[in-house]
């Protein structure tokens, strides 16, 4: 939620349910009031950002939480399409995936991801990271006003 208390919609991108599951209970967990939406795949994360197909009534998303090994389009052609598009490039993007790659944090981080965060496996520190996130992004940093 925003200093103000107004939730914020967060669009998780991931295809791993168990990831999906972590982050659900991070949010629970954290009592994180915020609305996610989550899609499995880019193509699904296009549709949603676009407001195509199943996802026709989709809102703008405030925060994108996005992992980079996804099936159709990958985490870095979604991410690229986002930042090339002058109607959703001020939406901030974190990458939060399991790689640890160095071509992969600095191929996101020239491509404008806002923020790169390799998954912890212990379950404690995945709610901890994604909380952590959640407080940087809707607490500290102004998020712009749609």
């Amino acid at each position: 939620m925003t200093p103000t208390g107004k939730p914020i919609d967060v669009l998780l991108v991931e295809d791993d349910p168990g990831d999906e599951l972590m982050t659900r209970e991070a949010f629970e967990d954290n009592k994180i009031g915020n609305n996610l939406h989550v899609v499995r795949d880019g193509e699904q994360a296009l549709d949603f950002l676009y407001r195509r197909g199943e996802h026709a009534d989709a809102p703008q998303p405030d925060l994108i939480l996005l992992d980079l090994n996804l099936p159709k389009y990958d985490g870095r052609q979604v991410l690229e399409q986002i930042k090339s598009d002058p109607e959703l490039s001020h939406i901030p993007v974190v990458v939060l995936t399991t790689s640890s790659a160095e071509e992969d944090i600095l191929r996101s981080y020239r491509l404008h991801a806002n923020a790169y965060v390799t998954k912890p496996v212990d379950l404690d520190q995945f709610i901890r990271a994604v909380k952590q996130i959640d407080e940087f992004f809707v607490q500290v940093v102004r998020l712009p006003t749609r």
